[in-house]
């Protein structure tokens, strides 16, 4: 099976502007493609999973990526999939994010040798000329079919600033820069990224002719990834310390039943072949698929050592193993109140939970545990004595800490 055909069993194509073209460039290996990603935090999250495979995928295939982190466009803030208006980022940060950005993704990028490219938009925004841009670009927009996008009339209920309004602009801008710089002549995006891909697509012609070779793919289900990053504390990040391996395991030890065999044809970099035996699997058995999903992803991410560690934390809190890998968290004295700490100040002092708040409506709805024992009181306590031997405080399924007294 060649690589369009694999991407396309895997569940990752939606869209193209134009299959048969796309699928000889990719086959043959001679795609330059893109990707963009926002800089919007100081590292990646699980939502940017499949992009990165992707890229993997390719590059493998013998086509070159070329990343693109928007150092210029995080000034503006894409309002796809947005109610609200993006935080104001400063140039500083954005910048530092791009940098931790480039080390993320050189575990799944070969950038040595030209094989890829990281380049950042604000090479080429942030020098445009305001009135050339819209006498040069806008002239080639229909205000009309951008108010139509998707992307836009979600937002225009609450309030669009001129300023988000720009985005597709400049989205589009970036596909005409790198198809002039560096010949990229593909771009990926996820489904809520069609209306500003197109636009990209449509500049190209429109400045270089319709014999331009420029065109888009979108991935399938790339909103609903993003949304895999989330969790009730916010993001799952590819930081370890963000987000623990182990935690980072647990987390896709613990997808939905109807999620897992999805997750591996589109995450994983196992033959279909394999992922056809797993398909059959139903009830009980699909542990043993999420056990090899969470397992391949954590070692893709942060290494087979850590992933093995991973894996031998999670048997052991079921079956009263080895727990040495589970997340740690310290007490002291001073946290003990005539002789005692409560549940509430346990979770807030883990981490499990950001405010006492939270912490008291984790143990009310029956979501917080003690070595395996429900815990569905506030008031309850603990005495120094208790941390005497191994102490594993939980929220939810797959949210774990070792409390130690220091």
């Amino acid at each position: 099976m060649e690589i369009y055909e694999e991407l396309v069993a895997r569940g990752l194509i939606a869209q193209t502007t134009n299959e048969e073209e796309i699928r000889r460039l990719i086959n043959e290996g001679k795609a330059t493609f893109y990707i963009g990603f926002d800089p919007t935090a100081d590292s990646l999250h699980v939502g940017h999973f499949m992009a990165l495979c992707l890229m993997k995928r390719l590059q493998m295939a013998g086509n070159k990526p070329i990343a693109l982190v928007g150092g210029g466009t995080g000034m503006i803030g894409d309002p796809s999939g947005r109610t609200d208006m993006r935080q104001m980022m400063t140039q500083e940060t954005i910048a530092h994010n791009c940098e931790c950005f480039k080390k993320q993704m050189s575990r799944f990028i070969d950038f040595s040798e030209g094989k890829a490219l990281l380049v950042n938009n604000a090479d080429w925004l942030l020098d445009l000329n305001y009135v050339e841009v819209l006498r040069d670009v806008g002239a080639h927009f229909s205000v009309n079919r951008m108010l139509a996008a998707e992307c836009y009339k979600q937002r225009l209920e609450k309030g669009l600033s001129f300023l988000e309004f720009n985005y597709m602009i400049m989205q589009s801008y970036d596909f005409y820069a790198l198809f002039q710089r560096y010949g990229c002549n593909l771009q990926f995006g996820g489904d809520d990224q069609w209306s500003n891909m197109l636009g990209g697509t449509e500049l190209i012609r429109r400045k270089l002719g319709k014999d331009a070779h420029a065109m888009t793919i979108t991935l399938l289900l790339n909103s609903e990834g993003k949304k895999m990053g989330k969790t009730q504390k916010g993001a799952v990040w590819l930081d370890p310390e963000k987000t623990s391996p182990f935690e980072f395991f647990q987390y896709w030890r613990n997808v939905d039943d109807a999620d897992v065999i999805k997750c591996i044809k589109m995450l994983t970099f196992l033959p279909l072949e394999e992922i056809a035996e797993m398909e059959k699997y139903e009830g009980s058995e699909l542990n043993k698929a999420k056990e090899v999903l969470a397992y391949e992803l954590t070692a893709l991410v942060h290494g087979d050592e850590e992933a093995k560690k991973a894996l031998e934390a999670a048997k052991g809190l079921f079956a009263g193993g080895n727990t040495d890998n589970i997340p740690a968290a310290d007490i002291s004295a001073d946290d003990f109140k005539e002789g005692k700490i409560d549940i509430v100040t346990l979770l807030v002092k883990s981490g499990l939970v950001n405010s006492r708040n939270e912490g008291r409506r984790a143990v009310e709805q029956g979501g917080v545990s003690v070595n395996k024992e429900k815990v569905g009181d506030i008031s309850v306590s603990y005495t120094s004595e208790d941390f005497s031997s191994e102490f594993i405080l939980q929220r939810g399924k797959k949210n774990f800490r070792k409390i130690t007294l220091v």
